[in-house]
């Protein structure tokens, strides 16, 4: 069994010292490819030295992620545009709106959003979104694109099996993490009730550790756990989890190179 982590951010200060025992670890599991999100210029030169050292395992995303939309957002908008031409990505990343935490700066964020979505269009690229209680916000504005040829996936989708048909109805792909793992989670009954082939795993590592290891540091090999849930949910073998899951992300990221 071959599994794709299609989001996770391993470049972090978590992994400062174990990243390759990490990804090694990962790769002994069954987890062989990771695609890695950026959150803003300070991150850029980490991820980028990680997929360096791992160039077969680890590949960069580019983008700003919305909690890193502040007063200077356009400063960062313009070095994320500039990574984009000098360097080659799977996806632009990690993108959205996010209103837990602060919402004061959501016409920054509306306005970042729309821009990276511009950037995907120019550079044909599918898209990592990231939408905590920003879930209608987003699919309303992706209806400002739907005569683009836009695709990605809904990273740790936060919505309902209905929310979720919406999305699927667009053409985007639901992101399922280890949420899926927790007690009175609503996303197992997203995973349970959405077509397998709009679903993608991922980790969010060093976040949200799936069960049994809720508590410690994320990371990629717990991919295998999540897929586990899921199968069990949909009374399936994991290996047909892994099979379409991995075919899925394959597609998405126009990544048909690589060995499964």
């Amino acid at each position: 069994m071959i599994f794709i982590d299609t989001h996770a951010h391993l470049y972090l200060e978590e992994f400062r010292t174990d990243s390759g025992e990490v990804i090694n670890r990962s790769v002994d599991n069954g987890v062989k490819y990771m695609m890695l999100p950026n959150i803003d210029a300070s991150s850029v030169d980490n991820m980028h030295l990680l997929c360096d050292r791992f160039p077969d395992n680890c590949f960069p995303m580019m983008g700003i992620h919305p909690t890193s939309v502040k007063e200077n957002y356009k400063e960062e908008l313009d070095i994320i545009e500039k990574h984009m031409m000098n360097r080659t990505y799977i996806a632009v990343g990690e993108i959205g709106i996010d209103l837990y935490w602060d919402k004061t700066h959501l016409r920054e964020q509306e306005e970042a959003f729309r821009f990276q979505l511009d950037l995907a269009n120019e550079y044909q690229l599918p898209v990592a979104i990231h939408s905590r209680n920003s879930l209608e916000i987003i699919i309303k504005i992706l209806t400002e694109y739907k005569n683009k040829d836009i695709r990605g996936v809904f990273h740790c989708f936060p919505g309902s099996v209905e929310q979720s048909k919406k999305v699927i109805n667009s053409g985007y792909f639901i992101g399922i993490g280890g949420v899926v793992t927790y007690n009175r989670s609503t996303m197992a009954e997203v995973a349970a009730n959405i077509p397998l082939e709009y679903i993608v795993l991922e980790t969010d590592a060093p976040f949200l550790t799936p069960y049994p290891y809720r508590g410690k540091r994320n990371e990629s090999a717990f991919i295998v756990n999540i897929a586990e849930k899921i199968a069990g949910l949909r009374n399936i073998p994991i290996d047909e989890v892994a099979l379409v899951t991995t075919q899925n992300a394959i597609n998405l990221f126009k990544m048909n190179h690589l060995q499964t």
